[in-house]
């Protein structure tokens, strides 16, 4: 994924929002990103991608794309809302 792609389709928050709040706010916990725009509190698909880009950024390498392309993301988060619905 790319900084400005969606990493929270719920309430529309890109990966560089995520990562200027971790760098202006500093949050000392992943939960703590939910504070920017909500993320991770609408269907819940994205938490664990909030918790790879809080490590990331522990580590250094907050900005850094990563393998994750957008189609396989987004088709990963509509089984997400399917198994919900069973």
């Amino acid at each position: 994924m790319k900084l400005d792609d969606q990493v929270c389709y719920c309430f529309h928050v890109s990966k560089r929002k995520i990562v200027n709040y971790l760098r202006v706010h500093r949050p000392r916990r992943p939960s703590q990103l939910s504070e920017c725009g909500g993320a991770g509190t609408g269907c819940g698909w994205c938490v664990p991608y909030l918790k790879k880009c809080f490590n990331d950024f522990a580590a250094g390498q907050a900005e850094q794309e990563d393998n994750v392309s957008v189609e396989e993301y987004v088709a990963g988060r509509e089984q997400h809302l399917q198994d919900r619905k069973k």
